[in-house]
């Protein structure tokens, strides 16, 4: 490849949205090594929800997602009730698989603790630890932890499981839009 082709290869590269964007700082520590693989937005009758964006560390694959330990950033867009988000997670994760209903208030109740409200630019972050569960930043600090493979199964599951409701994000989460 001769000079002006590699130029022109690095400038296309850089002009990609995640290319620019940083490592959230929390995943240092909690995720190592981490990679931006893909990022995509949610949105609901054209109102931008938030920009999911999905760090993975070498060996990833998607059709074993759960089996590698992986960060799912949400960048919110809008102002948006913290327990109102829990409530949701749930509904979808009950969606991918059977939940228990004493498991599920137990559930409700972590993510209501770990998902404050959000406003436009927060950010909250869940961090999978196979077979132990997932922990939560809010804006880069610890904001919860749920231990159970499950909960992290099922969570990550609504954005990551090939029956997901949001096929158009899962394939760019998963770099292949």
């Amino acid at each position: 490849m001769d000079g002006i082709a590699r130029r022109t290869l690095l400038l296309a590269l850089a002009s990609l949205p995640w290319a620019a964007h940083a490592q959230p700082a929390e995943l240092g520590g909690a995720l190592p090594g981490a990679r931006l693989l893909g990022q995509g937005q949610l949105s609901f009758f054209s109102l931008e929800i938030y920009t999911a964006r999905l760090w993975v560390t070498e060996g990833f694959r998607a059709d074993d997602f759960i089996a590698h330990p992986v960060a799912l950033e949400l960048e919110y867009a809008r102002a948006l009730v913290g327990r109102q988000i829990a409530e949701r997670s749930l509904v979808e994760m009950k969606k991918l698989g059977t939940v228990p209903e004493a498991q599920a208030a137990a559930w409700l109740a972590a993510m209501s603790k770990a998902f404050p409200d959000m406003a436009k630019g927060d950010r909250l972050t869940g961090v999978s630890r196979p077979g132990a569960g997932m922990r939560f930043f809010f804006n880069g600090k610890p904001s919860g932890e749920v231990a159970h493979a499950d909960f992290a199964r099922l969570f990550l599951g609504i954005w990551l499981s090939r029956r997901t409701s949001e096929s158009k994000l899962r394939q760019a989460l998963l770099g292949m839009a």
